[in-house]
């Protein structure tokens, strides 16, 4: 069992992986976007891609890393975005192997640390994070906005959104219903 970084040489075996990990995810089966999806990556040097392979040379996993920073910290950080073990495969080490590798990779890169989000009822990864070192955050919570959803398909119209001088803004009080017809009139909504 080895893991180590891919490179552009290795897209036909990873992205097979990729879009496995990918429907795991509830996502359509889609090698094609897989595909072009890591190129890009690997192309603009915008990831870092970890494969692991077997005693037989066989790719069976893949973690990957997004380079962000830790504006506090004020220090370069990666994101650990993806990590996948074929169903074969797990409990082989390959898992163990890849975070492994990851957290080398990232102390040779100068990273202060890494950072991943996995589901919460994800309890065999939590434990193998927890078994290597991984750190549960239990002061933060994530927050995800889709761009491109009206607001009003996302937040109750009857709700006030109080801004008290957050980020040195003025302080504000504005309604979701009229930061809704705001929008419609503006046109961002097409009209709706």
């Amino acid at each position: 069992m080895t893991a180590r970084s891919a490179t552009l040489a290795d897209l036909d075996r990873i992205a097979p992986l990729f879009d496995a990990y990918r429907q795991f995810y509830e996502q359509p089966a889609d090698l094609a976007t897989a595909t072009q999806f890591l190129r890009d990556r690997l192309t603009r040097g915008e990831s870092q891609i970890l494969l692991a392979e077997d005693g037989a040379g066989q790719a069976i996993g893949f973690c990957q890393l997004y380079p962000v920073f830790c504006s506090i910290a004020a220090q370069p950080i990666y994101l650990l975005s993806d990590l996948f073990v074929t169903p074969a495969a797990r409990r082989s080490g390959a898992g163990r192997a890849l975070l492994l590798a990851a957290e080398l990779l990232s102390a040779e890169h100068g990273k202060l640390r890494m950072e991943l989000t996995t589901a919460r009822t994800n309890h065999t990864a939590q434990a193998a994070y927890a078994a290597l070192g991984w750190e549960r955050d239990e002061v933060y919570l994530t927050y995800t906005r889709q761009i491109g959803i009206p607001t009003e398909m996302v937040a109750d119209t009857h709700s006030v959104t109080e801004l008290k001088g957050l980020f040195g803004t003025p302080t504000c009080s504005v309604s979701i219903e009229e930061m809704n017809q705001d929008i419609v009139a503006r046109g961002a909504l097409g009209g709706r």
